[in-house]
């Protein structure tokens, strides 16, 4: 009889966090939500935080829920989360602030590295995309502020990093959060030294980098003597959501893949990353993927700007659902207004059905008022976006993208599911909905030797997971409003 190993994904986003378990057999993993929670950042004295502290409860009372369903011992638990955040330790290991959020960033930010390291220099040097919130950005902005943290810090871990060290006392990095960073040369695979000297940060903060299917610790045996749990492993996974969510397509085949959720991460595979001109034009990242390669991609607003709006919306006493929301979009009049869903106004939280309708007023199209027509105009510009980033990545791969395979919590809109098809004029494939946490939860598997590489994890995927095909209706109509798109870009 085979032994059902017993997993723990922590998966944290922007808005939630969840702990997962998975039942992994060696064929099939089953998994079920033992503990979700809130996350949001908090604004003090004109900087944005994420209270690390509560976040750590949250990682302790998932370790409860596990405790408490009785299933036996723990065998691997691991972390992820977003990108591009960190946290500062002291030389006692002990945390100098509560990590920054990076929501905060400005375009100055960026404006003044290149002063010391142009835009195409960088590109050229870590293949990531030009974001005024990537990690340099932050530490360059801190420096030049003065900042007491980065001046006494003796280490800074990745976000997922410096939970896992709180629960271990394991001081690494993995891959693929540390690409995120643009501070990662894929050449060299190592920090990027020359950068980091020549912007003047700190060299010493830089912890070694492991990579994803590796064991890193165990629980510290005082958390075990709190919680009342065994020392399990924790394992090194894709601590980069994105990356572990881009592990778990089953996808075949010339296909590009989305994850959907705050942000669209939308993209290829590679075994080495793509730092030609045309790439770094069209503002593309080589992220790390879990197999040690890259994965060349757009990010693109995403659900974000229908986040914001419902936020804004129930602010005024409108309490719409998600699928009130989908149903009022599906009676608005289709593709009558566009916008660039990565217009820069858009990235900034608040008010922005009032910029969704500026943005209409200022590109002479009609001003979309009720919550139908702001909600359609969302998600027919999302899935337009998509069309221009899949010829962008046709041309990078110089050859036809045949289906997108979408992952992540926003396949649940099967509305824009269908409008991505029809955008496209491509087949669209979805699934598994908690593409994070199974990558998660497979990586931790292959930590601990039951499964092999990545086809063998994408095997139990398939094993795993129901797929939806949405096919496509690619009418002229679709056609006008792309070539409208390409003029607003």
């Amino acid at each position: 009889m085979k032994k059902i190993l017993n997993l723990l994904a922590f998966d944290l986003g922007a808005s939630n966090g969840r702990a997962i378990l998975g039942r992994f057999d060696g064929d099939k993993v089953e998994m079920r939500e033992l503990h979700r929670f809130e996350n949001n950042f908090t604004e003090m004295n004109g900087v944005c935080y994420w209270d690390l502290p509560y976040l750590y409860e949250q990682l302790k009372k998932g370790l409860l829920a596990f405790k408490h369903a009785d299933l036996g011992e723990l065998d691997c638990c691991g972390i992820d989360t977003w990108g591009v955040d960190y946290g500062l330790l002291d030389r006692n290991g002990h945390l100098l602030s509560n990590p920054r959020a990076y929501r905060m960033s400005v375009d100055e930010d960026m404006t003044r590295v290149w002063e010391t390291v142009p835009h195409a220099t960088l590109f050229e040097r870590t293949g990531i995309a030009t974001m005024n919130f990537n990690t340099i950005y932050q530490l360059a902005r801190r420096k030049a502020e003065g900042d007491v943290a980065l001046e006494n810090a003796e280490l800074m871990l990745m976000l997922p990093d410096l939970l896992a060290y709180f629960l271990t006392g394991e001081k690494r990095n993995e891959y693929t959060n540390v690409t995120t960073s643009m501070l990662y040369n894929p050449t060299t695979k190592d920090w990027d030294w020359q950068t980091i000297r020549e912007l003047g940060l700190p060299e010493k903060i830089f912890a070694p980098i492991d990579r994803a299917g590796t064991v890193r610790g165990h629980l510290r045996p005082e958390l075990c003597a709190e919680l009342g749990i065994n020392p399990a492993a924790l394992a090194a996974v894709g601590t980069h959501d994105t990356a572990s969510a881009v592990a778990a397509i089953p996808g075949s085949g010339s296909f590009a893949f989305c994850s959907s959720g705050t942000w669209s991460l939308f993209g290829v595979e590679t075994d080495q990353p793509i730092l030609t001109p045309e790439v770094r034009d069209a503002n593309f990242s080589n992220e790390g993927t879990i197999q040690g390669g890259f994965r060349p991609l757009k990010n693109i607003m995403g659900l974000w700007l229908i986040q914001e709006c419902r936020r804004d919306w129930i602010k005024q006493g409108r309490n719409y659902s998600w699928n009130d929301i989908v149903i009022e979009a599906q009676k608005a009049a289709p593709l009558r207004s566009i916008i660039d869903a990565d217009y820069g106004e858009f990235f900034a939280a608040g008010n922005m059905e009032k910029k969704i309708q500026a943005y209409c007023e200022r590109t002479g199209q009609p001003v979309p008022q009720t919550v139908g027509e702001v909600a359609r105009c969302i998600y027919e510009s999302l899935a337009l976006k998509y069309r221009w980033a899949l010829e962008r990545l046709e041309e990078i791969k110089g050859k036809r993208i045949d289906t997108l395979n979408i992952v992540g919590g926003g396949i649940q809109n099967k509305l824009l599911n269908q409008m991505a098809a029809d955008s496209l004029d491509r087949k669209v494939i979805t699934g598994p909905v908690e593409g994070a946490a199974i990558g998660n939860l497979l990586a931790q598997a292959m930590a601990l030797g039951a499964v092999k590489d990545i086809d063998d994890l994408r095997r139990v995927v398939r094993n795993s997971e129901d797929v939806h095909e949405y096919t496509p209706n690619h009418t002229p109509e679709w056609e006008d409003a792309y070539q409208r798109l390409l003029k607003l870009l």
